[in-house]
């Protein structure tokens, strides 16, 4: 089955993409990274529909959606998505999966919504510590082409807002938790690596129910470089609910 929509919420039409034979099992719901519409799943969407029905959409202003009047903060996304989610008649709970700053945002969801969440992958997720711990190790040229980079959807400040709105919200999350860390990523010295390495990590203990792994071969898309590693820990998460 594959089904799309442009859905109607409070003030713009979100396109979402509903794929998958439902087998009982909860709705995979996926959050790609910045600037990226849901065409970001398309080297895992083929594969991950096989395991259970899965929601993919475009963030608002990106992709297939129409822009909204919201701010572009992390607070503001998930409202949208849940909306779109009521809207599109996909019931709870979900198996959220999001990659960069769509972990970010998924973050968030599962801690503001905890009932309607059973699960939560985060592949390469934003530590919400970024600006302050990781930033500082990287070259200056990396700095100044990380900041010129928020462009195509949120602004800086709204990057930044979001991580700080998810270091406020209540870290903890009562939900088996996978953390996927991207162990080849460009441009990254060994030391920088192992830091981020790290970093991920320690978003894995938000969960006491977890589990870390290192994509060894992968940059930061994940999904793209290792699709089956992204597979698989979705199945191994559904084989715990």
């Amino acid at each position: 089955m594959t089904k799309e929509m442009l859905i109607q919420i409070s003030n713009c039409k979100l396109y979402a993409k509903l794929v998958g034979e439902n087998k009982g099992k909860p709705t995979i719901v996926m959050d790609a990274g910045y600037g990226d519409d849901s065409k970001g799943w398309d080297s895992v969407i083929s594969d991950v529909s096989m395991l259970s029905n899965v929601l993919i959409y475009d963030r608002a202003g990106l992709g297939k959606s129409e822009s909204s009047s919201n701010s572009r903060t992390s607070r503001a996304i998930i409202k949208e998505l849940k909306e779109l989610l009521t809207e599109a008649k996909v019931e709870p709970p979900y198996i959220l999966v999001g990659h960069s700053f769509g972990g970010v945002n998924l973050r968030l969801y599962t801690t503001e919504y905890p009932n309607e969440v059973c699960g939560l992958i985060l592949l390469d997720s934003t530590p919400e510590d970024y600006r302050e711990r990781f930033l500082p190790t990287m070259p200056k040229e990396f700095q100044q082409a990380y900041n010129k980079q928020f462009v195509s959807e949120c602004n800086y400040d709204e990057f930044m807002e979001s991580l700080k709105q998810l270091k406020q919200s209540k870290r903890n999350v009562d939900v088996p938790l996978i953390v996927l860390s991207a162990g080849e990523k460009a441009h990254y010295s060994e030391e920088s690596q192992t830091l981020w390495n790290e970093m991920q990590k320690e978003i894995s203990k938000i969960s006491q129910k977890s589990e870390f792994i290192i994509a060894e071969n992968s940059g930061h898309y994940i999904q793209n470089d290792e699709p089956k590693v992204v597979t698989s820990a979705i199945k191994t998460l559904i084989n715990k609910i």
